[in-house]
């Protein structure tokens, strides 16, 4: 929307150039690099799952029809988010996914 000059309106004001904003650092905050990813995945590698993590894969494997659901609410009261359980909750079900394949392969 363009301002027309005139005091009164849904455009007023004094037509000026609409200057283009510039990204600010917290916008790319949530954006990985490739070596974070990568410093990450081989932390993770070597130190394995955290005693949290563990529980949340225990659910997964003795869990009945509810075990995604009891999942959920166990990781979203640790992290605190709906977001952050969500994403542990499927991080967890592919190294379940993961461990299953190892097993099936051998």
């Amino acid at each position: 929307m363009s301002s027309s000059g005139i005091a009164v309106g849904l455009k007023k004001g004094y037509p000026v150039e609409k200057k283009e904003k510039v990204p600010r650092p917290s916008q790319a905050k949530a954006r990985l690099s490739k070596r974070t990813r990568m410093v990450r995945d081989l932390v993770s590698e070597v130190v394995g799952l955290s005693p949290y993590e563990k529980r949340l894969l225990d659910m997964l494997k003795t869990g009945g029809a509810s075990s995604e659901k009891r999942m959920y609410k166990f990781a979203k009261r640790r992290l605190g988010t709906h977001r952050r359980a969500l994403k542990k909750r499927d991080q967890v079900k592919e190294v379940y996914g993961k461990i299953r394949a190892r097993a099936a392969m051998a």
